[in-house]
């Protein structure tokens, strides 16, 4: 059966999730699509069977949905070292990406490594998600890794003290 189409009468935005392996990214894109859209299960997202044997993702996912205002195109990208490759095929269309960071274990390399990528792609907009927040119980854990995620995007010049 052939996909459903979006109207196209909203502004049509192109974003994504990036960030470390295992962070959340694919979990993230399934809770926005149960908001937003045609929900999609994580393994529907992550849907090769090599994906699914290992757990991560290795290609760039794509799903739509829209709000009352804009059409979304967005891309799952991959977060491990592997298949960064992959990662900044979809992340060079993006006029957006959100990083996905595991509150419990901060900004890790694929983290930083994303960030750069975003910068050398041309990523004018970032904003990040703290997942896993539930599993810190020290406040003070949590104001230091954001801390650490601000001053990791002030480095690659994306406004770290301006981004929510």
């Amino acid at each position: 059966m052939a996909k459903e189409k979006f109207e196209r009468s909203k502004p049509h935005v192109n974003i994504g999730t990036i960030g470390h392996v295992d962070h959340g990214k694919t979990t993230l894109t399934a809770a926005i699509t149960k908001q937003f859209g045609d929900f999609k299960a994580y393994d529907e997202i992550d849907g090769a069977p090599e994906e699914k044997a290992r757990g991560i993702t290795i290609s760039t996912a794509h799903v739509e949905y829209e709000t009352e205002t804009r059409h979304y195109a967005h891309v799952d990208c991959p977060g491990h070292a592997d298949y960064v490759k992959n990662m900044i095929t979809g992340a060079a269309q993006m006029d957006g990406a959100i990083l996905v960071v595991n509150a419990a274990d901060g900004p890790m390399p694929q983290t930083r490594e994303h960030i750069l990528l975003g910068r050398q792609v041309g990523i004018p907009y970032m904003v990040v998600y703290m997942n896993k927040v539930d599993q810190v119980d020290d406040e003070e854990l949590l104001e230091l890794v954001e801390m650490e995620i601000r001053e990791l995007l002030s480095s690659y010049e994306y406004p770290g003290d301006d981004i929510p």
